[in-house]
C-alpha cells in the first residue's frame, strides 16, 4: 500500500528553504576538503609502506640468496663424504669383499702373447698288425685309457693260423680306433695313443716381440683360470706365418689341461721389486679419479692414488696409500656401484 501524503506535507517540502540546501552543500564542501587535507598524508604513508616493503624484499632475497650458497656448499661437503660407504663385517663376508694389506711387491715387466695347447710328438704311437690277419678280439674302445703292455686286440695270423697279441707301447689315452672283430688287420692303424702327461704351449711371437723373447725366459702361463711358471725351450721359425713359435713344455699329469686349449702367457723379460703396490682388480675410477677403497672399521672410503709401473696382477702405488693399510682386492666395484646410486639419489 503507497503511503498516504498529505497536502501539509507536500506545501512543507516544496517551500523547503534555500538555506538547508545551501547549508548541504558548504557541509560537502567541509567534508571534501578535509578528505584533500588527509590524502597527501595517506599516499605519503603508503610510499613509505611500499619502500619498506621493497626493503624487506630485497633483505629476504639476500637471505635466501645466502641460504642458497650455503645449501650449495652443503652440497658440496655432502657430496665428497658420499665417496665412502659404511657395510658391516657380516654383509662384506656376505658379499664376499674381500680386503689385503697394502705392502711391497715384486713386479715383472712382460710381453704378453697368445697360443695353444698341443699334445707331445713324441708321446703319441700308432699302432699296427706285425702280420696280416683276422681279428678275434678287440678290448678298448675310443677314450679309454691304457697302460703300456695292455692287450688291445688279438689278431689270428693268416699265415701260421696262430694268434698273437697287439699291446699298448705307452701309457695314454686311445685317441683313435679302426679295429673291429671280424675284420682283418693288415697295414692300416688299428689304434693311436697319445700320452697328455705332458704339453706344449705353442705361443705366436711376432716382430715387434722378437727382441724381448728369447730362448730360456720365464713364462706365467694362464689357461682355464690356471696359473702355471715355465720356460720357453726353443723357439721355432715359421716359413710360411708372420710369425715365430715360442714353445714351452708343461707337466700335465693332473689331467687339468687339454690339446687344443687357447692359451695367454706373459714372457718375462724383468723383474724389480717396489715399496709399495696394490692389485690390479682393486683399482675403480670414481671423479675420474683412480683409486681403491681403503677399510677403517666399517668404512670404506675410495682413496685416489698416484700410480707407476705395473705387470700382469699388480701396479706400483706412488702416493696416496700407506704400507700396512687395508684396501679392498675383491668386489670393490659394489662399493662403487653403493656411492654412485647414493650420488644419484642426492642429485634428486
Amino acid at each position: 500500500m503507497k503511503p498516504h501524503v498529505t497536502l501539509a506535507m507536500f506545501i512543507a517540502a516544496w517551500l523547503m528553504p534555500m538555506q538547508v540546501m545551501a547549508a548541504n552543500e558548504q557541509e560537502h564542501a567541509h567534508v571534501h576538503a578535509k578528505e584533500q587535507a588527509v590524502k597527501p598524508q595517506s599516499d605519503a604513508k603508503k610510499n613509505e609502506e611500499h619502500e619498506k616493503h621493497g626493503e624487506n624484499e630485497e633483505h629476504e632475497e639476500h637471505e635466501e640468496h645466502n641460504e642458497h650458497e650455503g645449501h650449495d656448499e652443503n652440497d658440496e661437503h655432502e657430496h665428497n663424504e658420499t665417496l665412502s660407504s659404511r657395510i658391516s663385517d657380516d654383509m662384506a663376508t656376505a658379499v664376499n669383499i674381500v680386503t689385503d694389506r697394502a705392502d711391497s711387491q715384486l713386479l715383472r715387466q712382460h710381453q704378453v702373447v697368445y697360443g695353444k695347447l698341443s699334445a707331445d710328438p713324441n708321446r703319441i704311437s700308432h699302432v699296427n698288425a706285425r702280420f696280416p690277419g683276422l681279428l678275434t678280439s678287440v678290448k678298448f674302445s675310443l677314450g679309454d685309457s691304457v697302460k703300456a703292455g695292455d692287450v688291445l686286440a688279438v689278431v689270428e695270423s693268416n699265415e701260421s693260423l696262430n694268434t698273437y697279441a697287439i699291446k699298448a707301447p705307452i701309457d695314454g689315452v686311445v685317441i683313435q680306433r679302426s679295429a673291429n672283430v671280424g675284420e682283418i688287420a693288415q697295414q692300416q692303424t688299428l689304434f693311436s695313443i697319445a700320452d697328455f702327461g705332458s704339453l706344449w704351449a705353442d705361443f705366436r711371437v711376432y716382430p715387434s716381440q722378437q727382441d724381448a723373447v728369447v730362448t730360456g725366459q720365464k713364462v706365467v702361463i694362464m689357461a682355464a683360470d690356471t696359473e702355471i711358471n715355465g720356460v720357453i725351450a726353443h723357439i721355432i721359425p715359421s716359413l710360411t706365418q708372420p710369425y715365430q713359435l715360442a714353445r714351452v713344455k708343461l707337466d700335465n699329469r693332473d689331467g687339468k689341461l687339454s690339446s687344443g686349449q687357447l692359451i695367454e702367457g706373459a714372457v718375462i723379460s724383468g723383474e724389480f721389486n717396489v715399496e709399495l703396490a696394490v692389485k690390479k682388480s682393486a683399482i675403480q675410477i670414481l671423479d675420474n679419479k683412480s683409486g681403491v677403497f681403503v677399510k677403517n672399521n666399517s668404512e670404506y672410503a675410495f682413496t685416489p692414488l698416484q700410480l707407476g709401473r705395473s705387470d700382469m696382477d699388480y701396479v706400483e702405488v706412488i702416493a696416496g696409500l700407506k704400507p700396512g693399510q687395508l684396501y679392498v682386492t675383491t668386489n670393490s666395484y659394489l662399493l662403487k656401484a653403493d656411492i654412485e646410486k647414493s650420488e644419484a639419489e642426492h642429485a634428486h
